[in-house]
């Protein structure tokens, strides 16, 4: 939970996942300005040296002892869902655990897709990183607004197939670990997917087959 004390008593706080790798000196966080939004309406104006809240309990859902031991990490995000993935992508236990990873990042326009791709370029480019995602880490990128090389919404895209046969892999089988982050509407109609694949969802004290985030951002 990060947030800013407010004046009138009660502080503003909202839930948002951290993006940076475990082994980081800083925390990183990605958000969207939300207009007339409580929190992100002003904390888009910090500066240095200014107050704000962090509080030191972290919870959440999207580790990976959460999930069984399994041959393929499917990482499915739309807009800011995908910050906890841009940890796990940085983190080189991802890719010891995993054959493949491959992330997919869903927006309503090219320009959103901006800060996954820049992740993406730093771990390719990145010292400690690069080795360990290399012929690991697969990506994908769709809009559902704006016309792009994948357009559609990453539910139709999985229950059509386009999306394995763009990427020249096998669909989703039951050797496949997954993490889903977006919308609660989002995650409930991939969760309903993945259940009619016969998969089992996953929490931290009973890993199994996917696990989806269940804190949003006001």
């Amino acid at each position: 939970m990060i947030g800013l004390p407010n004046e009138n008593g009660k502080p503003i706080l909202r839930a948002y996942s951290i993006a940076s790798p475990s082994w980081s000196e800083e925390l990183e966080f990605y958000s969207i300005i939300v207009e007339d939004g409580p929190l992100t309406s002003k904390l888009k104006d910090i500066k240095i040296d200014d107050d704000i809240i962090l509080m030191p309990k972290p919870t959440g859902t999207l580790v990976l002892d959460a999930l069984k031991p399994g041959k393929r990490l499917f990482l499915i995000s739309s807009g800011t869902g995908f910050a906890p993935f841009a940890s796990l992508i940085r983190e080189p236990e991802t890719f010891e655990k995993y054959e493949k990873v491959i992330i997919t990042h869903t927006c309503r326009t090219v320009k959103e897709l901006q800060y996954s791709k820049e992740i993406i370029r730093e771990c390719e480019s990145d010292g400690l990183i690069k080795d360990f995602i290399s012929n690991k880490l697969i990506t994908y990128h769709s809009t559902t607004r704006e016309d792009y090389m994948n357009k559609g919404r990453i539910t139709d895209l999985i229950t059509s197939e386009i999306i394995f046969d763009n990427l020249k892999i096998k669909k989703i089988s039951s050797d496949d670990r997954v993490m889903l982050c977006g919308s609660m509407g989002l995650n409930n109609d991939l969760k309903q997917i993945l259940l009619n694949l016969n998969l089992n969802e996953g929490a931290n004290n009973k890993p199994a087959e996917f696990i989806l985030e269940k804190s949003f951002v006001g």
